[in-house]
């Protein structure tokens, strides 16, 4: 994919200079970009030369002084402007195989990209990098970078993932330590697979490599109802006994962090602030509720709301306990109600409980009927900057079927969107 423009930012040097949605970066100071590494690289610098393909097909070349460190102010469709380097293992726990057929094209792209796993914090396997994307690593010093281990055991990572490239996790790993390359490790669970004994190996392992570990984030196995389609057979879900376990272990590694599911398969209680350190991986779920509980305990709140509201938190299963703890303090508003209701998966299956895999007709059966004033989701049930459900259906699906009102809270990890809304009520 090209370097083409997808906003310009008001204000900016690029909003100045008659860039376009739809223009295309041809290169800068004559050196053609790859990615949005190379862009940010280019761009620091105070002089400098554009290269541009306007949409009619005109090329321009401007060039312009700035400040060394000051942004164009250009969105860019993509972060990677050539190929999207593609995943090549055929992991058994693989979500994009446990889908149906008939959703978006996106939510079947499988990428091992590494410029990913820097610029957005994707995860890698490593099983894809070649000599000249480490050369560029370790030239750049590019980093972190979040990494997909699931385990250190060769061979067992080769059947995991199903690739023989996949044993030489802990000599990448290595090489990383090596070069100073920093990185996030995540650890996908699966029962009588990597758990127990082979965790204690992994986690043991991975404490050998020192500070180039940022964190290590243990997360349950997804299942779906889709899987026997698809030969998932052989995959257990996470059970109370086992998750105790995995906590345990877990324990006994300062950096290693079990994500908020495991301590509510294993009916424990989220750990306080500190089990969590910098909160390094909140976006695969590792002391997001605590995050967000702690944040609401900052906030303050009015005494009443100027009429009788009622508002209802539609969420995933995860997050109702967290919730519920936040409903127990609003209520105490007067004119106030907050009702949780936690959407069940009937797309996906009961052991799905997360709030990014919520459908739009999920959503409706939760919601439909209820007597409320404004229903509560969280932003990271659409696809981001649009009103789109996985499946294909719209927020404005959503409202014409339930007839109730949305308020969308786009930081996922704050409610002082919500409570900003209440003191308007």
């Amino acid at each position: 994919m090209p370097a083409i423009v997808n906003e310009v930012l008001k204000n900016s040097i690029a909003q100045e200079l008659e860039i376009q949605s739809g223009d295309e970066i041809l290169s800068i100071d004559d050196t053609p970009m790859q990615d949005m590494i190379d862009y940010n690289f280019l761009c620091k610098t105070e002089v400098l030369t554009l290269e541009i393909k306007k949409q009619s097909g005109e090329i321009e070349v401007i060039e312009l002084e700035k400040d060394y460190d000051e942004d164009l102010g250009i969105v860019f469709e993509s972060a990677v402007f050539d190929k999207i380097k593609p995943c090549l293992n055929h992991c058994i726990f693989c979500f994009v195989d446990q889908q149906p057929k008939g959703l978006r094209n996106t939510l079947y792209i499988k990428d091992d990209d590494y410029r990913l796993s820097y610029l957005q914090g994707t995860y890698i396997t490593m099983t894809n990098l070649k000599d000249e994307d480490r050369d560029r690593i370790k030239r750049m010093h590019l980093g972190p970078f979040y990494v997909s281990v699931q385990t250190t055991n060769p061979e067992l990572r080769v059947k995991m993932l199903r690739n023989p490239n996949a044993g030489k996790a802990l000599e990448n790993l290595k090489w990383f330590r090596k070069n100073k390359i920093p990185f996030h490790a995540q650890i996908v669970l699966c029962p009588d697979i990597n758990d127990g004994a082979e965790l204690d190996r992994t986690l043991a392992d991975l404490s050998e490599l020192k500070n180039t570990v940022l964190s290590i984030a243990i997360v349950p196995v997804g299942i779906t109802q889709f899987r026997e389609e698809n030969n998932l057979n052989n995959l257990k879900q996470v059970d109370k006994k086992c998750a105790q376990e995995t906590i345990k272990i877990a324990s006994k590694y300062k950096k290693a962090c079990c994500s908020d599911e495991f301590f509510l398969i294993a009916d424990e209680p989220i750990p306080p602030a500190k089990y969590y350190g910098n909160f390094c991986q909140l976006d695969d779920g590792v002391g997001s509720l605590r995050y967000t509980l702690d944040g609401f305990k900052k906030l303050s709140l009015p005494k009443s709301v100027s009429k009788p509201y009622k508002m209802v938190f539609a969420c995933s299963y995860a997050a109702k306990n967290m919730l519920a703890e936040v409903a127990q303090k609003l209520n105490k508003i007067k004119n106030l109600t907050i009702e949780v209701r936690p959407v069940k998966s009937e797309y996906w299956g009961k052991d799905i409980t997360v709030a990014g895999l919520i459908t739009s007709d999920d959503l409706i059966k939760t919601v439909k009927g209820v007597k409320c004033d404004m229903v509560v989701i969280p932003s990271v049930m659409l696809r981001p900057y649009t009103e789109d459900f996985l499946d294909g259906k719209n927020l404005t699906y959503v409202k014409e079927q339930s007839g109730q009102k949305f308020l969308v809270q786009q930081d996922i990890y704050s409610l002082k969107e919500v409570v900003d809304y209440i003191y308007q009520i």
